[in-house]
């Protein structure tokens, strides 16, 4: 058994209930910040042009990859499908986020870097720890022997 699946039935095995609220609240929170750069792409590429990016056609690679991610991995992770996929493609953009957007300005000076680094910390969490028992996951793996009604014709 390698390491992947070690931690994977860790995980499934030490999973409180109560904590799939906070994995929902997540992706809710995630969703909301892809919607809030969707509205506002300029706050977005300035963002951005902060970071490494100083290419125009790279900041809007990057800009439409942030707001994909956090559109459908923030709904994957509130629903609790493909949990650790959507934290692990979620993870580079808290990095980038808290290392070249939010630490320049200061540590004490932006509530901006408490809060992606507490996504950034949740994601990591969540990326060990799986779906839960409250996911689509744990409701396909139930009910993975459940077959289908076979018709006349097969």
């Amino acid at each position: 058994m390698n390491l992947i699946q070690r931690l994977e039935k860790w995980g499934d095995e030490h999973h409180p209930k109560w904590i799939d609220f906070i994995r929902i609240v997540l992706g809710i929170v995630l969703v909301l910040k892809g919607v809030q750069y969707i509205n506002n792409m300029t706050s977005l590429s300035a963002l951005l042009n902060k970071g490494p990016f100083t290419s125009t056609a790279l900041v809007a690679i990057v800009s439409h990859y942030v707001i994909f991610a956090h559109l459908i991995g923030g709904l994957l992770i509130a629903t609790g499908l493909l949990t650790r996929f959507a934290c692990i493609v979620q993870i580079p953009i808290l990095l980038g986020a808290v290392i070249f957007v939010n630490a320049p300005a200061g540590l004490f000076t932006q509530s901006e870097l408490w809060f992606s680094f507490l996504i950034l910390i949740l994601l990591v969490f969540f990326t060990l720890e799986g779906s839960g028992p409250i996911s689509v996951d744990q409701w396909m793996k139930t009910h993975s022997d459940e077959r289908p009604h076979k018709h006349k014709w097969e």
